[in-house]
């Protein structure tokens, strides 16, 4: 189980940065997607301050929209 966490933690780390870099709202929208079972598991189960690490897809998706929405404005400007 916890392989299965370091996994999913490691490629969301290495799509966020990618999808920084490249400034790919695709790869930000992949890097949400694998913290999606790690945060339900600290929303759900942690009674102290861990319990807002569940908000870091919410964070990613922000992200991601604000991303879609300059690459929508540079498509219209070209």
């Amino acid at each position: 189980m916890l392989l299965l966490w370091n996994l999913a933690f490691c490629v969301s780390i290495f799509t966020l940065i990618m999808g920084l870099v490249k400034q790919s709202w695709r790869l930000l929208l992949i890097s949400s997607i694998p913290t999606l079972p790690i945060a339900l598991y600290f929303l759900m189960g942690a009674e102290n301050a861990f319990k807002y690490v569940g908000f870091s897809p919410l964070l990613l998706l922000i992200l991601t929209a604000a991303m879609w929405v300059m690459n929508k404005r540079k498509m219209k400007f070209n």
